[in-house]
């Protein structure tokens, strides 16, 4: 009961109001849910994470950094105990704490962060990816079908995933030019996670960014090959089924 309570009034509540601009409103739901988690004995690490992420995000709208702060570092702590600190599931409280640091120009932590967010999400996407290409090479029957791609992810999860990594590539491209290594991973987890969700032509763009930068700024040739392996994968993907 606790987790479906807290779920539908931290999670739906909140968002919803704060889109709507009324961070008064989302701050009520929020306590009541705080005060629900508070003097319930069975509420979940993913429940309490869920209300430190949440509050944090409150926070982080009223620029209140420190209280922000605290409530994603709680988060992170919750959700390391329910699924692991390299979990996609814990990945955001790293990426809004990110965010935090970005905002306040503590570029070197935010960086840090931001790299860790990436490489959660670029192990987890590459676990699938490899277990698709596996599975190709293994059961492709006489008749030539061609398996459905899957990121394992529910709808909402694909969104976060999209949002997350697209800033994250905003920020390394607009902020952290000195490290087109770390721009290329970026780029390279989006084609992943396009290539699964099967938006080649996204995963195309994506692809051929990566590679013209590391044409350009790495010189990299074993980079450039891994890339152009890529887009090879995903050229032969888009096309219509027969």
């Amino acid at each position: 009961v606790c987790s479906g309570v807290i779920t539908a009034h931290c999670h739906l509540k909140f968002l919803g109001s704060s889109g709507l601009g009324r961070i008064v409103q989302a701050e009520e739901y929020l306590f009541q849910a705080q005060w629900t988690v508070l003097k319930s004995t069975d509420c979940c690490n993913a429940t309490h994470s869920l209300l430190h992420r949440n509050l944090g995000l409150l926070y982080m709208a009223k620029k209140n950094y420190e209280e922000a702060r605290y409530h994603l570092a709680n988060d992170i702590y919750f959700a390391s105990c329910a699924f692991g600190t390299e979990d996609i599931r814990t990945s955001g409280g790293y990426f809004h704490l990110a965010n935090i640091f970005y905002d306040l120009k503590n570029l070197d932590v935010a960086d840090t962060l931001y790299t860790k967010v990436t490489e959660i999400w670029h192990k987890y996407l590459n676990d699938h990816y490899q277990v698709l290409l596996q599975a190709r090479v293994q059961q492709m029957d006489l008749l030539g079908k061609r398996f459905e791609n899957d990121t394992g992810l529910d709808e909402a999860q694909e969104a976060e995933a999209i949002r997350t990594l697209t800033s994250v590539l905003s920020i390394r491209e607009s902020t952290f030019d000195k490290a087109p290594q770390k721009t290329i991973f970026v780029l390279k987890t989006l084609v992943m996670l396009c290539y699964l969700m099967m938006n080649y032509s996204k995963a195309q763009e994506y692809a051929r960014r990566a590679l013209n930068l590391a044409e350009e700024q790495l010189r990299d040739v074993h980079e450039q090959n891994a890339i152009q392996e890529l887009l090879r994968l995903i050229s032969a993907e888009d096309r219509p089924i027969t």
